[in-house]
């Protein structure tokens, strides 16, 4: 199999990613399923913020590892006791393979799996210790059970859910952090209700999908920030009803709403951005975090933001997504055209050009660039 190797973080002053290369292809054995896994033929793998984060250090992982973590692709083999799954399932991978039997599991809520965390904090599989080895025996780690830049994976059973073959590979392998992440954060973490109000920070692949998924719970105003104005138009065409730059916000909400937002989604990955979002919200708003701030960063607002005002402050992983039934509901949506997801779909390139995907992704040039191995 062939898979893309982080090896170590480039050093600050290296320059782009084209140049400085810390993606390399390397050829792996091939490693069989052990019970409870699967093997799947990877069709397109997609480039999130998630992966840029852990290449330039704001989300630490043990290193060598084998990146990616969004994807679509084909079961070819099936580990011991694996009976629900089946040969030639195509398949949607997802980042958080809930055990379905910790204190967060067993909550209804899979995306804070306790023993995924654990595993995928490791490098390791849900099922066992890293299965990817280099040359002379040497382990690789897995990114978040998936390890999905690549042309095969070995993941969890609970890592794939099987998705029918009517939808596009080149659709479906958004679902798996996209979609789960920016609807499941609207219709989950939030519970945005119809005719409510939303802005929305940060217009990459998490934010255009939380603003689909205020379209589809039918909500009022929909405000679309993002200093790249050039995402502006993208984010109409998703269902924004206004947008601007940062600098802009405070007075589209004051048009839209006049005292403040129900619900502010925070997707840019920035501490000061939840800061200014706490405060475009009306009495009792609540302003999501979706992004993945530096480990260092900290947060400062007036404590009495919360108990004076009613706001809350909330965390969403995964979207608080149950994968299975919501990647369900995404296909029917997407069936029945409310779902335009082929928006976020930027270009597809070969996998060895992906220390180009990783510039253009972070010049903020494309929204979702498409891998194919």
């Amino acid at each position: 199999m062939r898979a893309a190797i982080l090896r170590e973080l480039p050093g600050p002053g290296t320059g782009s990613f084209a140049r400085s290369r810390p993606l390399v292809i390397e050829e792996l054995p091939t490693p069989a399923p052990r019970a409870g896994e699967v093997g799947v033929d990877i069709s397109y793998s997609s480039l999130c913020h998630s992966d840029l984060s852990v290449i330039n250090g704001s989300r630490p992982r043990p290193l060598p590892m084998a990146l990616g973590h969004e994807a679509v692709g084909r079961i070819t083999a099936l580990g011991e006791g694996v009976e629900h799954l089946k040969i030639g399932n195509k398949v949607v991978l997802v980042f958080v393979p809930g055990c379905g039997n910790c204190r967060a599991c067993t909550a209804g809520r899979p995306a804070l799996c306790h023993r995924a965390a654990v595993s995928n904090t490791a490098g390791d599989l849900l099922h066992g210790p890293a299965l990817l080895r280099g040359a002379g025996g040497e382990r690789i780690n897995h990114h978040l059970g998936v390890s999905a830049f690549a042309d095969h994976a070995v993941v969890a059973a609970e890592s794939v859910v099987p998705i029918d073959e009517d939808v596009p590979d080149e659709v479906a392998a958004m679902f798996g952090c996209a979609v789960l992440t920016g609807i499941g954060a609207i219709r989950h973490t939030a519970g945005l209700a119809a005719g409510q109000s939303v802005i929305v920070y940060g217009l990459g692949a998490v934010g255009l999908a939380a603003i689909m998924g205020a379209v589809l719970v039918g909500a009022g105003s929909i405000i679309a920030i993002d200093p790249n104005t050039a995402k502006h138009e993208l984010a109409l065409a998703a269902g924004a009803t206004a947008v601007g730059t940062p600098e802009q916000a405070r007075e589209l909400v004051a048009a839209a709403t006049g005292d403040g937002v129900d619900v502010a989604i925070e997707a840019s990955g920035s501490a000061r951005v939840i800061a200014e979002a706490l405060e475009m919200l009306t009495r009792g708003g609540a302003v999501i975090c979706v992004g993945l701030p530096h480990p260092e960063a900290e947060l400062t607002v007036p404590a009495l933001t919360f108990a004076g005002a009613g706001k809350r402050l909330l965390g969403s992983y995964m979207g608080d997504a149950q994968p299975a039934a919501d990647i369900a509901f995404f296909i029917d949506a997407w069936r029945a055209g409310k779902l335009p997801v082929h928006l976020l779909h930027s270009d597809t390139r070969p996998l060895e050009d992906i220390n180009q995907a990783l510039d253009a992704l972070a010049e903020g040039q494309v929204i979702r660039r498409l891998l194919k191995p």
